[in-house]
């Protein structure tokens, strides 16, 4: 898997984990949800990403948008 199809798959997870979360453990976990939607507009914005920075310190290879 690329470093871009991990962000997507990361923020993706990250998404449903949180609604999940919302949904069966408390109100609260909706600013999860928030914060990994704010992350995912500034990133559009400013090119930086601490998931990508993560994965590509983990060695996933780069993909067409890196």
């Amino acid at each position: 898997m690329t470093l871009d199809l991990s962000v997507l798959a990361f923020a993706g997870a990250m998404v449903l984990l949180s609604v999940l979360l919302t949904a069966f453990v408390h109100p609260a976990f909706v600013w999860l949800t928030v914060f990994v939607g704010l992350n995912m507009v500034q990133s559009a914005f400013t090119g930086f990403c601490p998931a990508r920075s993560a994965f590509k310190a983990l060695g996933v290879k780069p993909g067409c948008a890196s």
